[in-house]
């Protein structure tokens, strides 16, 4: 799926969250939204989900505007920092819910189930509760349930921010390679810098609600468009 986000604003109250935002993500291909706590990355990352609606500006995703199109009709798959798992459920029901409200029988949603957590190497773990999992093994539950719809658009908030260094290597090189092989249009919102570099094709650069320049990290680091960029990444090393 290309995505093309045309002069996009969002304000909330005196505040501008993204300022006349305006990009194109081409098909297949993952991008990283990185800049600095409070820049506008999440609430970027929200417009394109359709949980929050822009004040001005289109979302066009695969040339069809979205603006009215709910999040659960946009074919995303959305992963939080938080995993955001159902707490009665197992590992497998959680995974299996989106199947669920898709209307798949239980035995189709169970077998879809299993196939992406064979992927992600979690199938010994589907009988767990979320209580019963560390936190990497929860995250990877979260990102079997975005991938078993077979998105279109994958759409990552902070996914690693709450995991110790060796576990966000891991699983960042996971997502790496999951994103290759299913050819998944992703874009991911992080302030790691190191996130950034090791997966994105290319790398938003956010400040303050703006774009500041959309580029390779090669690129972002020998040519910044603006003394910000060669700040913030000197900053992030």
């Amino acid at each position: 799926m290309e995505i093309k986000i045309c002069d996009i604003t969002k304000s909330y109250r005196t505040v501008v969250g993204v300022d006349h935002f305006t990009a194109t993500i081409h098909d297949g291909e993952l991008v990283v939204v990185l800049g600095p706590s409070g820049c506008g990355k999440s609430s970027l990352l929200y417009i394109l989900a359709g949980i929050t609606k822009p004040d001005s500006g289109t979302v066009l995703f695969d040339g069809v505007d979205v603006s009215d199109i709910p999040s659960e009709e946009r074919e995303i798959g959305l992963i939080f920092q938080n995993y955001a798992l159902f707490p009665h459920m197992s590992a497998l029901e959680n995974i299996c819910f989106p199947l669920y409200i898709k209307g798949l029988t239980k035995t189709e949603r169970e077998a879809e189930a299993l196939a992406i957590a064979k992927t992600l190497r979690i199938e010994q773990l589907l009988l767990r509760k979320p209580e019963e999992l560390s936190g990497g093994e929860q995250q990877r539950v979260s990102i079997a349930r975005a991938l078993v719809k077979k998105p279109k658009l994958l759409l990552l908030d902070e996914p690693l921010s709450s995991l110790d260094a060796n576990l966000r290597i891991e699983l960042r090189e996971e997502i790496k390679k999951i994103q290759k092989e299913t050819g998944i249009t992703t874009i991911y919102v992080t302030h790691d810098q190191d996130d950034a570099v090791s997966i994105a094709d290319r790398i938003i650069i956010m400040n303050e609600g703006k774009l500041i320049q959309f580029d390779t990290f090669n690129e972002l680091k020998k040519n910044p468009k603006e003394p910000f960029v060669s700040e913030f990444l000197q900053y992030t090393k």
